[in-house]
């Protein structure tokens, strides 16, 4: 699965709709990453992978070059596949009058930073979509957008609608910071060891995130071979997470 996942992280994209191209949910699509092989797959499904590559054999991922233009076919195909986008668009009956709004304006927002900013525009915007995706794990990307909302006047500087106490110190800090950065006080040769230790700190949680990964893949083996299965799918994946949690819950 490893070109798989190379050309999904490379084209940047949306894992939500891959699934969707699939016919699967988000999180089916995440446990298919994670097998060792594509021949774990449904059939159908690996097909259907492959056919949005453009390619027949499993092969043949190993020769695709990501650009611009193998970008734009991925797209089309996804936003061709049952016209995924003006479903999602259309299906707001979760959503009240005034979420709907705020959706509405986010939609034009994004879309006309598209059109504006033809050179760096989407790769700020999959920066964006890669913000939202972690924000839940990490609670001061919150208090960052609250920030930026009160430095850009937008709302009151004594607002604060997450925990007060957090976001008050956070909001301190992020200002120091700006203003060190904005008076030039800092400068690239000043900031070089910091750097490296940031870039060491993302190296390290790569290595903890693949041994995450490992380590999951290994109870999922198990749980196939107690179940006397071979491979998830639809119909066993429920029976095949629970046997997991179960496993997970015998180690630790």
């Amino acid at each position: 699965m490893n070109e798989i996942n190379r050309l999904i992280n490379e084209c940047g994209l949306s894992k939500v709709n891959v699934a969707k191209y699939l016919g699967v949910s988000r999180q089916m699509l995440y446990n298919y990453l994670g097998f060792k092989s594509l021949d774990e797959l449904p059939k159908d499904k690996l097909n259907k992978l492959l056919s949005l590559f453009g390619v027949e054999k499993e092969s043949e991922l190993k020769k695709i070059k990501v650009d611009k233009t193998f970008i734009e076919q991925i797209e089309t195909k996804l936003d061709n596949d049952d016209n995924i986008l003006n479903k999602d668009l259309n299906n707001l009956s979760g959503l009240n009058k005034k979420e709907q709004a705020l959706l509405s304006d986010i939609i034009g927002l994004l879309k006309e930073k598209l059109e504006d900013d033809k050179e760096n525009g989407y790769n700020t915007l999959k920066y964006l979509f890669y913000f939202l995706q972690t924000m839940d794990q990490l609670e001061e990307l919150k208090y960052f957008l609250a920030y930026m909302a009160k430095s850009n006047c937008l709302v009151d500087p004594l607002e604060y609608i997450y925990n007060e106490d957090k976001q008050y110190t956070f909001e301190g800090i992020l200002y120091s910071a700006m203003n060190l950065y904005s008076n030039g006080r800092a400068s690239r040769s000043k900031v070089i060891e910091t750097h490296k230790m940031f870039e060491q700190e993302i190296a390290s949680k790569k290595e903890e995130k693949l041994g995450r990964t490992q380590e999951l893949n290994s109870f999922k083996t198990q749980a196939l071979n107690e179940l006397g299965y071979t491979s998830i799918n639809e119909s066993n994946a429920k029976e095949v997470f629970e046997k997991i949690a179960e496993i997970m819950s015998r180690k630790f």
